[in-house]
């Protein structure tokens, strides 16, 4: 007997239904992302904080409790009608850089790409941090574009070093130095830039036997972090995508297989582990500890002056 069109082969009567939803029951209609975000009783005054709002987020719920989860960033299992919150796959590097909501076409975005990087996430927000911090020039240009005022227009040279150009959010620059890296007898520095002027700058030279770039680099962070009171939030700009990919992704499955590689113990296992130590006790009193990726030796004026600081303290070894 035939099946008819659209039914897969080998379905039967007992497939499963969406679940009855009560038309008069009270829906929360709850806005992410609008000219006010919040819980709303009426469509009327959820479409108000939406309409014409360009990257508007909002969904009705049956709960106040899953309506609020959403504002918040977090995704309730389903929404009223049933169907399953949505994913972000973010793409940082490929083809076509930017936040899907379907796998499928990500997937076309980073197919045959040497090199992806791509990660799925449960809020557009962490989907967002993912292709700031790991994404290249090319992508935080895609990012700009596809969010539009949910991530504004890209900042002017001249802001990219100010901590006013984000509101609330200490701007670090942090860099590493080595001469001679890899080297018997290479020497490292470490500097971190506040901004010109400020007292918590640090231009110092790197402690221990190991004087790796890298180690320069992930101590300028550690440095950084202890620069700042725990409920201040803050955003490093760092050029080293090594450094960064240890402290927000890598580190996961370290911990999983007992700081072991393939090739051996992870390299500067007591640094990655000392920074993840304060972004914890930051994230449990809720202080945002965010990073963001800048290319090295360009005309970022912070990026400049850190790697300025950094060099300084590798001469003073």
């Amino acid at each position: 007997m035939p099946t008819k069109r659209g039914q897969a082969l080998g379905s039967t009567a007992t497939t499963s239904k969406k679940r009855k939803i009560d038309p008069n029951a009270q829906k929360y209609y709850a806005v992410r992302t609008g000219k006010r975000p919040g819980v709303y009783l009426t469509w009327n005054e959820c479409q108000a904080q939406t309409a014409g709002y360009r990257g508007a987020q909002y969904k009705s719920f049956l709960t106040r409790s899953d309506a609020q989860a959403f504002v918040e960033g977090r995704n309730p299992s389903t929404a009223s009608d049933g169907t399953q919150e949505v994913r972000y796959y973010a793409v940082a590097v490929g083809r076509d850089p930017g936040i899907y909501t379907n796998w499928e076409a990500a997937s076309l975005a980073i197919t045959g790409w040497k090199g992806p990087k791509y990660k799925r996430f449960d809020t557009r927000e962490d989907a967002i941090e993912f292709i700031r911090t790991h994404g290249n020039e090319a992508a935080q240009k895609a990012l700009r574009e596809q969010e539009g005022q949910e991530i504004g227009p890209p900042a002017k040279k001249s802001e990219q070093s100010s901590p006013e150009a984000e509101p609330n959010i200490q701007c670090i620059y942090t860099d590493g130095s080595s001469r001679g890296n890899g080297r018997v007898g290479a020497v490292a520095g470490v500097g971190v830039y506040f901004g010109a002027g400020d007292p918590r700058n640090i231009s110092e030279p790197l402690e221990g036997a190991v004087q790796t770039n890298q180690r320069a680099e992930l101590t300028a962070m550690l440095r950084a972090v202890e620069g700042v009171s725990i409920d201040q939030p803050i955003r490093i700009y760092s050029d080293s995508k090594y450094s960064i990919s240890c402290v927000t992704d890598w580190y996961r499955n370290w911990e999983k297989n007992n700081w072991k590689t393939k090739e051996g113990p992870v390299k500067n296992r007591d640094l990655i582990e000392a920074i993840r130590a304060k972004i914890e006790e930051r994230n449990a009193t809720g202080t945002k500890t965010l990073f963001q990726w800048v290319k090295g030796h360009a005309s970022d004026v912070g990026n400049v002056a850190a790697d300025a600081l950094a060099v300084r303290g590798a001469i003073r070894k």
